[in-house]
């Protein structure tokens, strides 16, 4: 709960920076509170669609939460979005994600 309560603070004095944001999603998802993770992945890449990373875990808890086909639909954006920056290790982990859940 510390680290949470240090990122929630330290986003009060940056609330635009998306690797703090990132950050707080992951402690979300460490927690189980994927409802709060799920927000701070979609605000993140509505705001910054280029942060390829946040991509992979939005996915990754569509996925376990049973919404596939948003998986799959984030899986893909996420593919787009590596490429046009050159990121080829990042579209090669969310390919093999993607590959994972379609066939």
């Amino acid at each position: 709960m510390e680290r949470i309560k240090k990122l929630e603070d330290f986003l009060k004095a940056s609330p635009r920076d998306s690797f703090l944001k990132h950050a707080l999603a992951l402690e979300y998802v460490k927690r189980g509170e994927d409802d709060k993770a799920r927000d701070l992945f979609t605000e993140i890449l509505t705001s910054e669609p280029a942060y390829v990373g946040s991509y992979y875990h939005l996915a990754k808890l569509l996925e376990r939460n049973g919404n596939g086909e948003e998986a799959i639909k984030t899986y893909d954006k996420g593919m787009q979005e590596a490429k046009k920056a050159g990121e080829q290790h990042a579209y090669n982990e969310l390919q093999a994600a993607y590959e994972n859940l379609v066939y």
